[in-house]
């Protein structure tokens, strides 16, 4: 009787710390921090919905191409963390400073939205 209190008082603690870490693990991933790397994937369909790049009408007007394929793949850093209610944005810009389609510094993001949809990567 005592045995199978002690292995039941064990396995109660191992799943508490297994579930205590796996939180602590995804409120890390949720919680941007400046600086932070990420990647710009492409997006699910024809714009991206959850990352402000400008639409493609604009960039026409620009007399750049009609598509985003010049953002694909190109990693950003996170400059800055702004947090509306439940809400995480951020301003991301190229980790090389160069503008995105020539003359665009920053660009905001959702983060957990642009995270959870695959526009963006985390390293």
């Amino acid at each position: 009787m005592k045995y199978h209190l002690q292995v039941h008082t064990m396995k109660a603690l191992i799943l508490t710390a297994f579930f205590l870490g796996f939180h602590l693990f995804l409120n890390a991933q949720s919680s941007p921090k400046i600086g932070d790397e990420l990647v710009i994937n492409s997006p699910k369909g024809i714009h991206y919905n959850h990352i402000s790049f400008p639409r493609l009408n604009f960039l026409v007007k620009k007399g750049k191409p009609a598509n985003y394929k010049s953002v694909y793949g190109n990693k950003v850093v996170v400059r800055q963390v702004i947090y509306k209610g439940s809400k995480t944005y951020v301003l991301i810009e190229k980790k090389n400073r160069e503008k995105f389609f020539g003359y665009i510094t920053q660009v905001k993001a959702n983060y957990n939205e642009s995270i959870k949809s695959g526009e963006l990567l985390e390293l």
